[in-house]
Formats: C-alpha cells, sequence, structure tokens
C-alpha cells in the first residue's frame, strides 16, 4: 500500500494491494512444481501475506515460520515519510545533488547497498525536516547491521534444512535486505531495485557455502500466469 502513495516501509508495514496479492498468486503457481520443504517469513505483515498467498494453492503447503531478522531495512524517522524525502536526505549525506542523482548513481554502480543504508543512516540521526524538533531513535540501521542479522537468518535456516535433509526453501524477505544479504555474499552486480516477487536463488553447500544461482528472476511470475 506505502508503495503505492511513495511512502518510506522498512519496518513500518502495510497490507499488499489487490495487484500486490496477485502477483504473488502467481508465483506460488509458478513454484507450484517443485517440492518446498520449509517456508520462513520476515515477521512484517507484508511478507507474512506474500508468503501465505504463494502457498495458497500448493498441496501439500510447508507451516510458515517467522523471523525478525529478515525484515527490511529500518529506516527510524523515516518511516511512513515520502520516499523523495528520505532518498533527498541520503543523496545529500552521500554527496549527490539530489534524489535523481543518488539513484542514477546507484544504476551506474558509482554507489552500492552500503553506501545507500549509511547515508540515511546518518541523514537520520540529525532528525528529518518532516519532523521538526524531534530527535532521531536511533532505530535508522546502518549497512552492517543488516547484512549481520540478515546472514544469521538465512544460515539458521540454512542449516536447518540441512539437518532435516535439504530441500528447497522459501524465503520471503524484502528488496534492499536481500540486496544487501548478496553484498554481504560479495556480489555487487545488481543496479536496480528488486521487482516484486522476484526470485533470488541461493544454494547452500555442503561445506557451508552460500552460492548465488540467480537474481531478480520472474521466470516463476511468468510460469504462473
Amino acid at each position: 500500500m506505502f508503495n503505492t502513495v511513495h511512502r518510506a516501509q522498512g519496518w513500518a508495514d502495510t497490507p499488499l494491494t489487490a495487484s500486490g496479492a496477485a502477483v504473488a498468486e502467481q508465483l506460488g503457481r509458478g513454484l507450484q512444481p517443485l517440492p518446498f520443504v520449509a517456508a520462513w517469513s520476515s515477521d512484517s505483515g507484508r511478507a507474512r501475506e506474500t508468503a501465505q498467498l504463494v502457498m495458497k494453492n500448493w498441496k501439500h503447503p510447508p507451516v510458515l515460520k517467522e523471523l525478525k531478522g529478515l525484515r527490511e531495512v529500518g529506516f527510524g524517522l523515516y518511516e511512513g515519510d515520502l520516499n523523495k524525502n528520505l532518498i533527498n536526505a541520503a543523496a545529500h549525506q552521500a554527496g549527490y545533488a539530489s534524489d535523481t542523482a543518488l539513484l542514477e548513481a546507484f544504476s551506474a554502480g558509482k554507489i552500492r547497498m552500503d553506501g545507500m543504508i549509511d547515508a540515511i543512516h546518518e541523514a537520520e540521526a540529525a532528525g528529518t525536516p518532516s519532523l521538526a524538533g524531534i530527535k532521531s531513535s536511533g532505530q535508522a540501521e546502518t549497512y552492517q547491521q543488516v547484512a549481520k542479522r540478515m546472514m544469521k537468518s538465512i544460515t539458521t535456516i540454512a542449516k536447518q534444512a540441512q539437518q532435516q535433509g535439504g530441500g528447497n526453501v522459501l524465503v520471503v524477505s524484502h528488496g534492499m535486505a536481500i540486496t544487501t544479504l548478496l553484498q554481504a555474499l560479495g556480489d555487487t552486480s545488481l543496479r536496480e531495485q528488486l521487482k516484486n516477487a522476484s526470485v533470488t536463488l541461493l544454494r547452500y553447500t555442503d561445506n557451508g557455502q552460500f552460492k548465488i544461482e540467480s537474481i531478480n528472476d520472474m521466470r516463476y511470475v511468468e510460469r504462473g500466469l
């Protein structure tokens, strides 16, 4: 819902729109032929709702479990504020003239997700123009905080599946958080926002390493049309 009105939602939460629900069900139909041994989502309502809709028509859906560590990046005082205000503040903090200049720099690979998140964190620490006189609560996250909790969460999920004999695991998280995880795993190729309901495929090897198999893959959504 917040996406449609261009407002920031990290830890803040809004329900899926009708089109958001439809694409989640589409993804579920595309994934249906694959067997899944487990399913996880962040504790945000929109992630939980997405996971439930993905599995809605599966014959044998696994029980959905939640992990707080899979949440989107926390934006502190910028939660619910206009995206433009958030990105403009981050742009100025990072030395760019505007939100457009910052996003262009990201597309060109001149700034990565770590730089984006840390710029938001530093800008939020000074308070926001929208909330004059209200000081930061310190809840806007740094890149390292997000990377640490995402790595911990995905490792916990992978080890649990491995102990149960392995298999496919559905994990529903959020765009910036997933991009942070990919950078923490050594991949900095992503220069665009992840598409809603896209699939990023990680393989957990017997020696405890993650291998990135695909990023931002919309084939499963297309198969569910």
